[in-house]
């Protein structure tokens, strides 16, 4: 049976991600793809619906970003949101100007006419939204009605019910917009007459058909980390093609404490998977002695794995030898490679392991690129995976190599090590681990004065570094308790040698970033 796909067409918004989040979360199946396609890939993708997306330009500049308007003689139902929503009158004869008063933030519409994605909400009902736009459509196309209204708004939601047409201004996919699911939903379901079948594991069956399908009788290895994305993506494909795959475990001597016996004992013990373990810890910090720009010590370490990884896939002989390569890609490194504002400027090194497929000439399978961090965790669960494996915190690919500042050295990685350790005791025993997106220790460059007993000490700087996040495009620093913060400063400052002073970041992203280096 083919997938229902609803089209999100991006144009550049901040929230364009976040529209196919809650289409999601209805579970809805939906793609991102940039504006900039042309009319022809997007009716051969056969959507069932289409969402027009917002973004930051005005719809009246001459270089604005558009869209075929025959994308509307496609037949299906569309919806345009805020940007989408003047484009969509434009294009279809309506007029839009500059408001004189912009509105950014917190609004109240009123109902006029509950149809449409509006069909689920009384008539004459006032509402809060949220408005982020300079623009407002001020003349509607032949066949559109007015369906609510705000002060500074007279279109803030219109429809054409014949044709399945539907634009707002304001943007249902924000959490400040109070009844914004129940509006995305009325349009999958109501509007659109789609089935909330993408489920997990309604995704499990379609991807162990899919990955046996393009594996055949060939075999795979997988760069097993331990974290959920590899796992996930490493248990899915076994799912699909058994004890032909094989995943390579490399410590690379910059892992947490103990991290590489529990990553060894969790898949041998719970994920029933071949595994070979290699202990490179001294390869690794040998190449990394002397290294304090950051970016090298991940170029380093990312070039070494390469190398290690591929003389083990040697090793595997005829049988096993892989003609492809597992990675644990997600959604939205999908998106951000597509995306109509361009890929990012900088991307950091060691993303997965980018120099693999070239090199060994490997086909790579990534069953979860479909999928968001959160979507992966529920994949995971349907296959009956360990919670303490699907909620692991994000871990870094060169590992505490970028939170070691300054040169690696086996004193600071000591240090580091230890006192992570007892924040992540803490935190778990706090139970918050869960609810932070991630929590680490990071040893500074720098000494500092202290007092121990009647000495006078010298000693190294940790720094704390817990975040709140959803898909780590932004993050919020978390607020622990004092009383936490307290113990996990007290047991570090008393238990860890060569630490005297522990300090707590309290940046968010932007403008700082998770990790320090």
């Amino acid at each position: 049976m083919r997938r229902s796909l609803v089209l999100i067409v991006d144009f550049g918004s901040q929230y364009t991600q976040l529209i196919a989040r809650r289409v999601r979360e209805q579970h809805v199946y939906c793609e991102i793809h940039p504006c900039t396609l042309d009319f022809e890939a997007f009716k051969a993708m056969e959507p069932e619906a289409i969402i027009l997306s917002g973004g930051p330009a005005s719809t009246l500049g001459a270089e604005s970003p558009t869209i075929d308007p025959a994308i509307f003689e496609l037949g299906v139902p569309i919806l345009g949101i805020c940007y989408g929503m003047q484009l969509t009158c434009g294009l279809l004869g309506g007029k839009v100007e500059a408001a004189d008063e912009r509105e950014f933030g917190p609004a109240t519409i009123t109902v006029d006419k509950p149809v449409g994605l509006l069909s689920g909400i009384e008539p004459a009902a006032a509402t809060n939204v949220w408005m982020s736009h300079g623009d407002r459509v001020i003349s509607l196309p032949d066949g559109f009605e007015v369906l609510a209204h705000s002060d500074n708004s007279p279109f803030a939601a219109v429809g054409h019910a014949g044709r399945k047409l539907y634009g707002v201004q304001f943007h249902p996919e924000v959490a400040h917009t109070d009844l914004g699911d129940e509006m995305l939903g009325a349009f999958l379901f109501d509007v659109c007459g789609l089935e909330p079948s993408w489920t997990p594991a309604s995704f499990v069956d379609e991807s162990v058909a899919r990955i046996a399908k393009q594996v055949g009788d060939g075999a795979a290895i997988c760069g097993l980390s331990g974290g959920v994305d590899s796992s996930v993506a490493a248990v899915l494909v076994a799912k699909a093609i058994g004890k032909k795959l094989t995943c390579i475990f490399v410590d690379n001597g910059v892992l947490r404490r103990d991290e590489a016996a529990q990553v060894v004992r969790m898949v041998r013990d719970h994920l029933d998977l071949n595994l070979v373990h290699v202990d490179a810890s001294r390869r690794f910090l040998d190449a990394l002695a002397g290294i304090t720009d950051p970016e090298t010590k991940r170029k380093t370490i990312g070039r070494l794995f390469i190398d290690v990884f591929e003389e083990e896939a040697k090793k595997l002989g005829k049988e096993q030898e892989p003609a492809f390569l597992v990675q644990g890609t997600l959604y939205p490194d999908v998106i951000e490679s597509v995306s109509f504002k361009g890929p990012s400027a900088v991307i950091k090194t060691h993303h997965n392991v980018g120099g693999l497929p070239e090199r060994m000439k490997l086909e790579l399978v990534e069953p979860l690129r479909e999928l968001f961090k959160d979507e992966v965790r529920e994949v995971g669960a349907q296959m009956g995976m360990p919670r303490r494996v699907l909620w692991r915190q994000p871990f870094p690919g060169p590992g505490l190599a970028i939170r070691c500042l300054g040169e690696v050295t086996d004193e600071k990685l000591a240090i580091l090590r230890n006192a992570d350790a007892i924040l992540q005791e803490e935190v778990r025993a706090a139970e918050l681990y869960e609810s932070l997106w991630q929590s680490f220790c990071v040893i500074l460059p720098v000494r500092s004065v202290g007092v121990m007993g009647d000495d006078r000490t010298y000693e190294y700087v940790v720094a704390i570094r817990a975040v709140t996040s959803k898909d780590a495009m932004t993050a919020d620093w978390a607020r622990l308790p004092y009383d936490l913060l307290a113990k996990v400063s007290s047991r570090v400052i008393n238990e860890v040698r060569g630490c005297n002073r522990v300090v707590y970041d309290i940046s968010s992203k932007p403008p700082s970033t998770i990790e320090w280096e």
